[in-house]
């Protein structure tokens, strides 16, 4: 273990199981973060989680912070298993890293591939309506009644017809990978949407 994390670490670990990430050089290499800014982000993450490991309850309480005015469990459940690239029921700061640093430094191809993995809730590698569905009606709810005060009928139901109608190419009820990233790619307004939902990430 490199000096840089014996710095951070503090005497509260000593009493608990601890799980220290992957040397800062070879998270340099796989991010498209600096080491400093490495050091930074684990040292918020180790301020949340000092056991260096977080699992979907304590993800939930702190995101819900962020949206105080509406219900973020939904979509926070959503995006905790898009992190949880293991599938182990927790997040290490190698997985929060990573997912961050295509988020907010990817190109645009690998942040849609982010975007899709994240709607993509059964994991087959396709999006059906339903989980396009549950996705948004997330993001609506946790927005909360501030930012939608009055929305008429079912306004996420009507938001993703639209998207479907636009991204499943050949009508054959799901969409895959290629036609996600194509059809974001062609029309600027589908790009801001998605972009828009990037952005409660």
């Amino acid at each position: 273990y490199i000096a840089a994390w014996n710095n951070i670490d503090d005497e509260l670990e000593m009493t608990m199981v601890c799980h220290r990430p992957e040397g800062l050089e070879q998270l340099e290499a796989q991010t498209n973060f600096t080491k400093q800014e490495l050091q930074v982000l684990y040292r918020g993450f180790k301020n949340e989680c000092p056991s260096g490991v977080v699992n979907e309850e304590t993800f939930k309480h702190i995101y819900a912070q962020f949206f105080p005015h509406g219900d973020a469990s939904t979509y926070a459940h959503y995006l905790f298993n898009a992190f949880d690239t293991r599938n182990d029921g927790s997040i290490k700061f190698e997985d929060f890293v990573m997912g961050l640093s295509t988020l907010l430094r990817g190109t645009v191809r690998e942040k849609l591939e982010w975007t899709f993995h994240l709607y993509d809730i059964n994991r087959d590698g396709l999006i059906n309506k339903e989980e396009m569905t549950e996705i948004v009606r997330a993001i609506y709810d946790m927005m909360g009644k501030y930012t939608y005060p009055a929305l008429k009928g079912d306004v996420p139901k009507q938001h993703v017809d639209s998207f479907f109608e636009k991204m499943d190419k050949n009508k054959d009820g799901v969409v895959t990978l290629e036609e996600f990233v194509l059809a974001c790619q062609e029309d600027e307004n589908m790009m801001r949407s998605i972009q828009l939902f990037e952005n409660v990430m």
